[in-house]
């Protein structure tokens, strides 16, 4: 039996060292996984690079993306998983969009 879709915030911190081409190669890097687990992007927000609010891995700043996708459930945890190897990844959260408003 197929899963539920269900729609999903990302918000990921790459670190402030990549240049714009590494950049972009890691954002469709993420994309690609949500396809590959059989989701679908919906938006993605650039919203640039910015303080952390404490240093990470040496970093002070970090690059910060937010995507809203939607995934089937039973994909979510092997998605985060493929994610989280990736070094360039300083830090992501998926959090569930509820659509009662």
């Amino acid at each position: 039996m197929a899963s539920e879709m269900r729609t999903y915030e990302l918000v990921y911190i790459l670190r402030p060292d990549l240049d714009e081409a590494q950049r972009r190669e890691k954002m469709q890097k993420v994309e690609t996984l949500i396809a590959q687990e059989g989701g679908q992007v919906q938006t993605t927000e650039v919203w640039g690079q910015r303080l952390l609010a404490y240093e990470i891995e040496h970093f002070r700043e970090g690059y910060y993306v937010l995507v809203t996708f939607s995934l089937p459930a039973d994909r979510v945890e092997t998605f985060q998983q493929r994610l989280g190897v990736d070094d360039a990844f300083l830090r992501y959260q998926v959090v569930r969009v509820d659509g009662k408003k």
